[in-house]
């Protein structure tokens, strides 16, 4: 015996679609079997049933539904009256419902223990599980109940496999899929910044942080609150990065550093910091955020560092962020980087 909750409720026998009628009777089976096999009472199917305008008869009802399973369902499954309810048993039937829980958590176990063709593997196992929207075929109160949860378990296996794409390199691949979901989805703040890095590692900065901030007016909007600290994460860490051809710059001491872009402005900055003796430089960054200053401002202290006789330079870049520069270490700050109202490099 085969069931579906995952899309229309259904029973399959031998891969044959038997026919049940009415969505009555498809609630109470689908009520029957998300108990997992404990006891429904008759209190919770008349609230599936009807809500809060329950017949008269509700109980001879019920009864009724149960008789028309059990001709439906034939010998293989047993539903049984035990009080204050009814319990439905079929020993060796697959629930598609059950099935989905396990992948997912295997999947979800690989994806911690980096196993990540295995998560990408099992996850999309689990999402192939199902057909449509949960529940199609019942009552609107069961739905009501039961549609939220089955809903969210969906959204965070589908961004369980999504990180394991993009850990696999797959970004190219899940651009596409991700735009439709932050579009269906705008305050769901792993999908965005999932978009993000896959935008950013296909070499697209501008639309990432675009990306970035529509999020943030759709949250400010919608909901009132500012990115968490994953998109903020996300963000920063695109700042941080850049884009383009590496540009290899020296240290003081002569330690060769990476640099992701904007070789122009780094030396620019640089010129400016070391320019006549005696020169007090006033602000050297400031611009609307969310542009990128962050990077090039901080690696320009450090290439600067033994024009300053007290050996420190304190790069400000917002309220949460304070990087030092001693003596040619470049060491940003690890916290993440929220939307600064300024960016300002001064002695």
């Amino acid at each position: 015996m085969d069931f579906r909750i995952l899309g229309p409720v259904e029973a399959r026998r031998d891969g044959e679609r038997i026919k049940l009628s009415g969505s009555k009777v498809h609630t109470v089976l689908a009520t029957l079997l998300m108990a997992h096999g404990k006891v429904v009472s008759d209190s919770r199917l008349t609230a599936m049933l009807w809500g809060w305008d329950p017949p008269a008869t509700a109980n001879a009802q019920i009864y009724t539904y149960m008789s028309r399973l059990r001709q439906y369902l034939g010998v293989d499954v047993v539903i049984a009256r035990r009080a204050p309810g009814y319990v439905l048993t079929a020993p060796g039937a697959r629930i598609d419902l059950l099935e989905f829980e396990r992948l997912d958590r295997l999947g979800r176990e690989a994806l911690g223990q980096h196993r990540f063709p295995d998560a990408r593997r099992l996850l999309r196992l689990a999402l192939d599980l199902w057909h449509g929207s949960a529940l199609a075929n019942v009552t609107e109160h069961l739905q009501d109940v039961e549609l939220p949860r089955l809903d969210e378990a969906r959204m965070l296996t589908l961004e369980s496999r999504i990180e394991a794409d993009l850990a696999l390199g797959l970004h190219e691949q899940v651009t596409a899929e991700l735009t439709g979901l932050v579009a269906e989805y705008p305050v769901r703040e792993r999908l965005r910044a999932q978009l993000m890095t896959a935008l950013h590692r296909g070499g697209r900065q501008a639309d990432a942080l675009r990306v970035y901030g529509e999020g943030r007016t759709v949250l400010a909007e919608q909901l009132g609150v500012d990115p968490g600290e994953a998109l903020r994460s996300t963000h920063q860490a695109i700042l941080v990065s850049g884009v383009g051809r590496p540009a290899v710059t020296r240290t003081p001491h002569g330690e060769d550093r990476t640099f992701l872009g904007r070789a122009e402005e780094l030396n620019e900055l640089v010129r400016r910091m070391t320019g006549p003796a005696g020169r007090t430089p006033g602000p050297l960054v400031t611009r609307n955020p969310g542009v990128g200053e962050p990077a090039p401002a901080v690696r320009a202290a450090s290439e600067s560092v033994e024009c300053f006789p007290d050996c420190l330079l304190l790069v400000e870049l917002c309220r949460a962020i304070l990087s030092s520069v001693r003596r040619g270490e470049y060491r940003p700050a690890q916290s993440a980087l929220p939307d600064p109202e300024d960016h300002v490099l001064s002695r």
